[in-house]
């Protein structure tokens, strides 16, 4: 099994649990009580489910009239039902508006710096004033607190001046609305309670974000390298970003910011020929840069146009092991093709 360093908490029976496969009939004797925001989207729901398949209680938190197993609260009204928080041995914080949904108007800005930094220190101030606090909180941030353009993808998929967890915050947008949030857990840490700050990359799933959007192009045999084709893309695969906050939750060391990256970054050309020969497609259309820029504005500028690699280095000290680590391992999973099967047409 794959273990995670100097666990000792409930979370850690067995010393593998992380991984979805160990976890779907072998949980904790005694289930730990998990809330979690964000829960409605693609991070949150999945992690939702692999914790739920293993034992554990979910409880939600939800901006909406509460059900079953949900407690409701209101960012934008600073409103929380703190009352209900008590006795929760873990929260884990991933709502937020969407960074990529569309181009960044000055209401979508406002909107996705209120859904985080002011949500965040709502929540964490709530938190550091139970009579029984969570033991840690896993808060979500991303990789763009360190600026655009950070390291160059070497062949093989290695980042050469990849930023890691001790690089300083870079500027921008992006990098200011990271910081914020990240800041926003103040209250908690000084509390007491353990936090990590989980750093995402674009998540690969079929279900939302970037491989969604890309895989009816790609299927057409539309696809092609997006500008230069030479920036860095450093993504996570869903079920690798799952089993990343199951380790983080269960790893009594993992406090402070963390990289939920691949160990492989890739160029936007590799990923283009990696995702095209998955799927046995051709991938020869290339999409200029000023056509991203007209259709997206400075959003596919920042997130398209202009990479960043970033370097998993505090999962990997604590032990952490990648259920698919390549690109092409990883969008098997994902797609739910095995490297023995071809694709269909």
């Amino acid at each position: 099994g794959v273990r995670a360093s100097g666990s000792t908490s409930a979370f850690a029976t067995p010393a593998s649990w992380y991984h979805d496969a160990v976890m779907s009939d072998r949980g904790p004797p005694s289930p730990p009580r998990v809330l979690i925001t964000g829960a409605s989207g693609l991070i949150g729901g999945a992690l939702a489910a692999s914790l739920t398949s293993g034992g554990h209680e979910v409880v939600r938190l939800v901006r909406r009239p509460p059900g079953p197993d949900e407690i409701a609260w209101d960012p934008a009204a600073g409103a929380i039902d703190a009352g209900r928080l008590e006795g929760f041995d873990a929260v884990v914080h991933l709502a937020g508006e969407s960074i990529g949904a569309g181009r960044w108007t000055a209401a979508r800005r406002q909107r996705i710096a209120a859904s985080r930094g002011p949500a965040t220190k709502l929540l964490c101030g709530a938190l550091g004033r139970l009579r029984r606090p969570p033991a840690v909180l896993i808060s979500a941030s991303a990789i763009g607190i360190y600026g655009v353009a950070a390291g160059a993808v070497a062949a093989g998929g290695a980042a050469a001046g990849a930023a890691d967890e001790t690089a300083p915050a870079g500027s921008g947008f992006l990098a200011d609305v990271a910081a914020a949030w990240e800041q926003a857990t103040e209250p908690a840490e000084t509390a007491g309670i353990r936090v990590a700050r989980a750093r995402f990359g674009p998540v690969l799933s079929p279900r939302a974000g970037l491989l969604s959007r890309l895989l009816p192009v790609f299927r057409m045999g539309a696809g092609g390298v997006v500008g230069s084709g030479e920036q860095r893309l450093s993504w996570i695969g869903l079920d690798d970003a799952v089993s990343a906050l199951r380790f983080l939750i269960a790893t009594p060391r993992a406090r402070g910011p963390f990289n939920v990256v691949s160990p492989c970054p890739a160029s936007n050309r590799e990923f283009t020929r990696t995702l095209a020969a998955v799927l046995g497609r051709p991938a020869f259309l290339p999409v200029p840069a000023i056509a991203i820029r007209i259709l997206f504005g400075e959003m596919g500028d920042q997130l398209i146009l202009k990479g960043q690699a970033a370097a998993p280095a505090r999962l990997t000290e604590l032990g952490f092991r990648w259920l698919e680590p390549t690109l092409e391992g990883a969008l098997r999973r994902e797609l739910g093709l095995p490297a023995d099967e071809l694709p269909a047409g």
